[in-house]
Order: structure tokens, then sequence, then C-alpha cells
């Protein structure tokens, strides 16, 4: 072996690995659904709201790996909407949202009106102490509104 392939250690350095820049932005998600937007990607506020609406889009039952994963509204909505229906779905709406660490529910208003339920909930952003009005509707005919 050779004096220079001895010292080839003392010559190769390697420099620290960069840091990325830090951005402002705690949460970054994916989504095709929105057609406005410039990309792909969700950040913060619509990251939370877009993985709250996908958890209403599962009807109970449907996840394979959780059958009580999921929201009982969707089996509801031809049933008549009486009392016991109501609490039955503001007690499914509190778990949905209480499922997701980020969010913590101040109020929640069920409804029903012709083609369907309508769920009006005041939840808080936890992470930014922010609160904000959802309303959903579940519609026989659309799907969710």
């Amino acid at each position: 072996m050779s004096d220079l392939e001895k010292n080839l250690y003392k010559r190769v350095t390697v420099s620290p690995k960069a840091t990325p820049a830090k951005s402002g932005r705690a949460y970054k998600g994916f989504s095709t659904i929105n057609d406005n937007a410039k990309g792909f990607s969700l950040y913060d506020f619509d990251l939370i709201k877009q993985d709250l609406i996908n958890y209403f889009h599962i009807r109970q039952g449907e996840k394979l790996t959780d059958p009580t994963f999921g929201t009982i509204i969707w089996d509801l909505l031809y049933e008549p909407f009486t009392q016991d229906v109501q609490d039955a779905i503001v007690e499914n709406v509190t778990k949905i949202v209480n499922y997701d660490p980020r969010l913590g529910v101040n109020s929640i208003v069920v409804d029903s009106y012709e083609q369907g339920i309508s769920v009006e909930c005041s939840i808080i952003f936890l992470p930014y102490n922010i609160s904000e009005s959802l309303k959903f509707r579940f519609d026989q005919k659309n799907g969710l509104l």
C-alpha cells in the first residue's frame, strides 16, 4: 500500500448535513379534491378540515381494520328523526371530532331537513386555539354536501 493510499482519509472531508429550512406550517398533507388549488399540498387548517371531511365520508363498518371507525349518520338518513337518533348522532360526531388530537368540540347542533340530516359543529383547532363553525349536510341523494 502506498503512502498516498494510507493518507487518503486525511484528505477526504465530509461536510455536516445541511439543516432544512423551517417553514411556518405545522401540518402538511396531500389532497386531489380541491380543483382551485395550485398544487396538491394542504397545510394546517385546510388539512385538518379535509381529514375531518374524509372521516365523515366513511360509513361505520367500512374500514377493515377497525369496524368502529366511521360515522353512523349514513345509516340513519332514512330513519325517523327522533330524539334518540339525534342523541346518537351528537355522540358519534363528538367521538369523530375528538378522535383527531388536533381538534376539540365546543358544540354540536343536529337537525333534519327535507332530504337528509345537517350537522353544525363548533370546533376548536387546539394547536392554534382558534374556533370555527363547520356545517355538514348528509343528503339522501347527493351524499355529503
